[in-house]
């Protein structure tokens, strides 16, 4: 004998049961029937959701109606040929089966709208299944095939956006903003000479390939296991000296390629990039700075990205060695055909000005008729910037390039995080007058108080940039104009 378990629960706000017993159903036919209704359910929502493809943007509406249109003129060729058999064909047995499938039973208009009606459904439902077949390769597991779609096409059509800066404060702001645009350029200064792409450019003389290598994975498509192997950093005493794995896959490449730009550029084909990374030039050029010492009335003379930052003191000036090195052509075009020009967030002296320096790169960002933004760093660099306001930046800036550049300069309001040792906020003095227009709001990563959070940041650039001029005032944010 087996035993009988009556189990109770609510389904639909009624009482249901379940009898485990030999010989017997173990459900109950009628309580069956909500989940017809919820199989039709399924059903109409599957429809709505494949009418999206008709939704504008996506890019299909056309491609649709030119299928129509010649699914259309093979039809009425083939009915002409049909029409003519059936009226010149003798009386054979085959007549009545046509004239009973052609409904002629029915009215024509009917006949019409029946015939039609299942010809677009079918056009469309093979329309989408062939879609499936062919991009579900492509397609993320779990996502969903219109949403890439749309999502693509979305971005696809973004602004032009070129970023000029270097660190991770570039990779965060190019994390937040290759959500709304593919067409976007990363410009990065190759003076470094620290590090695993000191040692590198030391050692095989290739151009140093760091700032390239966060840009690279800031902007891949997959910043999953693949992202996470191209930064991977070998620990020192390993026979790698501390080289990441990317920095020595590009160098790779670039034996492989011949070239150090086209390394980069078939690194990014494997990254899966959206957008561009290109050095500022593609000579091998120094970073010199007059630096003040801070227990000495003395000014010395300091060749190198890394030691710049590293001897204390107040930075006067800086400088490229050799000092008219020429831009790489191909970010010369970017910058020239941008809808937006970012400058920062990054260090001061040894990544922004390290590109803003190269003279062609600079002419042809006056040139442009791109808005040009410039981003404020959240915190102070030791080193580089300390004691600095946001118009400090602006001002150094302006003192090595010669005039005003930016259109308008973005910095953070949010400053109640706890800082590391020898760090302070970045802070708008309102009793100086403000060499730019300025738009405050909290940028600040909660985890990392130092740093830009990727959303906000993207968030606040795009929302700026497509108002242009429209107003800037919110609670969250105030500008002074």
């Amino acid at each position: 004998m087996y035993s009988i378990e009556i189990i109770r629960w609510k389904f639909n706000g009624n009482p249901t049961e379940i009898i485990d017993d030999d010989g017997k159903d173990c459900y109950d036919t009628f309580n069956m029937r909500p989940k017809k209704r919820r199989f039709g359910q399924r059903f109409f929502q599957s429809i709505v959701l494949n009418l999206r493809w008709l939704l504008p943007g996506i890019g299909v509406k056309r491609w649709i109606l030119l299928i129509l249109a010649g699914t259309t003129l093979l039809g009425v060729g083939f009915a002409v040929l049909i029409l003519d058999v059936y009226r010149t064909a003798p009386d054979t047995w085959w007549l009545p089966i046509i004239s009973f499938l052609s409904l002629r039973f029915i009215d024509r208009t009917l006949r019409g709208l029946i015939f039609g009606g299942a010809g677009i459904a079918l056009i469309i439902v093979g329309f989408i299944g062939l879609n499936r077949t062919l991009l579900r390769p492509f397609v993320r597991p779990g996502a969903n095939l219109i949403d890439t779609v749309s999502e693509y096409r979305r971005r696809e059509r973004g602004p032009r956006i070129v970023v000029i800066g270097g660190g991770t404060g570039l990779s965060a702001l190019l994390r937040g903003l290759k959500e709304y645009s593919r067409n976007i350029t990363a410009v990065v200064t190759v003076a470094d000479n620290g590090g695993s792409s000191g040692e590198l450019r030391k050692s095989i003389g290739i151009l140093p390939p760091g700032d390239i290598r966060n840009c690279l994975a800031a902007l891949s498509n997959d910043e999953e296991l693949l992202t996470q192997l191209f930064q991977y950093r070998f620990a020192e005493g390993a026979g790698l000296n501390g080289h990441s794995l990317g920095n020595l896959l590009i160098t790779a490449l670039t034996g492989l390629t011949g070239s150090f730009e086209e390394g980069v550029a078939e690194m990014g084909r494997v990254l899966a990039v959206q957008g561009d990374v290109f050095p500022s030039t593609l000579h091998n050029v120094n970073l010199c700075a007059d630096i003040q010492l801070a227990d000495k009335n003395v000014e010395v003379e300091i060749e190198g990205e890394s030691q710049i930052s590293g001897i204390g003191g107040k930075i006067n000036r800086v400088w490229l060695d050799p000092a008219n090195p020429a831009a790489f052509p191909p970010t010369v075009q970017a910058i020239l055909g941008a809808d937006l020009i970012i400058v920062g967030p990054g260090s001061l002296y040894t990544s922004l000005l390290a590109n803003l320096l190269v003279p062609d790169l600079r002419d042809a960002i006056r040139a442009s008729r791109a808005a040009k933004f410039y981003i404020c760093n959240v915190a102070t660099q030791p080193g580089e910037t300390e004691h600095f306001t946001c118009n400090d930046h602006v001002r150094t800036i302006e003192q090595h390039i010669g005039g005003k550049v930016f259109d308008l300069m973005i910095c953070n309001t949010n400053q109640q995080g706890i800082l590391p040792k020898g760090i302070d906020w970045v802070k708008v003095n309102p009793d100086e007058e403000m060499r730019v227009p300025v738009y405050r709001s909290d940028l600040v990563d909660s985890g990392n108080p130092s740093h830009h959070d990727s959303a906000k940041l993207a968030r606040a650039v795009m929302d700026l940039y497509l108002e242009k001029t429209g107003p800037l005032n919110t609670k969250e944010a105030t500008s002074q104009l």
